[in-house]
């Protein structure tokens, strides 16, 4: 008796029923999933920028660029939506040398001339002011970051751009809340949009829809020329390592709790805190009127209820489809 052919049969050797060999499926994959990622980061970016009104026409946008992860992606990002945006904005990428042992100096200005992208970087020995200041083994993020802060300030100033970008994602705004909640004993996030303290300049974070892991695998995808930061990187203990430690357990065994608690950040009700300088508790008396924020012991919790991301707006889509994407001032 002759044999029946089969599909599996008929396919030359190495090939699965799709014709296809195993590497060139793999490859496939990882394209669309390349793409589906993109995709998604343009569209959370997007609707942050859009939520907050971020970058308005005419801007000059100051991207501050690390070296790390996701000061390559913002900038990757805002490329790519600058060029769909509605009306004209202008980026300027910076890099602030801080000059740390070790630092490779050519790294930024060689994958920023590839890009085209107008660029400046600056010089300042921060590194010493913090080495000489600080005792050994004392935490070094805080005076570094006030130091940078300062500088970043003073260049954005020189070079006239009336927004300043950082890189800060959805992980880094959880972190700052509970650090704060934790050890500062304060209700206090790093927002979207601020003024600077010196009340001259504008900052924003568009990647503050992201979470953490969509820049890894996007840096990975990317192959961005990552620079390590050695100036505090050996500091394993750092109380923002320990909450970002914890939202990532978080995220692995209770899928959308640390979304839960970053949507309540924006769905504040002041009437159920105690803060009496956002609610008048003391003039507080009944007057006989329902009140739908009134006392009702209380609110009921839906454990079912999907809290896989921040509340999406109305219309979904991407720069060409999002009519209030940018505001033309």
């Amino acid at each position: 008796m002759n044999d029946i052919a089969t599909p599996d049969t008929l396919a030359p050797a190495g090939l699965g029923r799709d014709g296809a060999a195993p590497g060139a499926r793999a490859q496939e994959k990882a394209r669309h999933e390349g793409n589906k990622l993109t995709k998604r980061l343009a569209r959370e970016t997007t609707r942050a920028i859009a939520d907050y009104n971020m970058i308005e026409a005419g801007d000059r946008v100051m991207v501050c660029l690390s070296g790390g992860k996701d000061s390559y992606s913002l900038l990757d990002i805002l490329m790519q939506l600058q060029k769909r945006a509605p009306f004209p904005f202008e980026l300027v990428a910076v890099n602030l040398d801080q000059k740390q042992p070790g630092f490779p100096a050519d790294v930024l200005p060689d994958y920023l001339r590839g890009l085209g992208v107008p660029f400046h970087i600056e010089t300042q020995d921060t590194y010493s002011i913090v080495t000489r200041v600080l005792e050994e083994g004392k935490t070094m993020c805080s005076l570094c970051s006030r130091l940078r802060r300062g500088i970043l300030y003073r260049v954005a100033s020189e070079l006239g751009a009336t927004k300043i970008a950082l890189g800060h994602h959805r992980d880094d705004i959880l972190a700052t809340f509970f650090l704060n909640l934790f050890y500062g004993g304060r209700a206090k996030g790093m927002p979207p949009k601020l003024v600077s303290d010196d009340g001259r300049h504008t900052v924003i974070r568009p990647l503050a829809y992201v979470p953490e892991a969509d820049l890894v695998a996007y840096a990975e995808l990317k192959q961005f020329p990552i620079i390590p930061c050695n100036l505090c990187g050996s500091q394993e203990n750092l109380k923002r390592k320990e909450v970002g430690r914890m939202i990532q357990e978080w995220d692995r065994k209770h899928p959308g709790r640390s979304w839960n608690v970053f949507n309540a950040l924006s769905r504040v009700v002041p009437s159920h805190l105690m803060d009496r300088d956002l609610f008048d508790f003391v003039n507080l008396r009944p007057d006989g009127k329902p009140d739908a924020n009134g006392d009702t012991a209380f609110d009921e919790v839906d454990p079912s209820a999907d809290a896989c991301g921040p509340a999406a707006p109305a219309e979904g889509g991407g720069i060409a489809e999002q009519k209030l994407v940018f505001r033309r001032g």
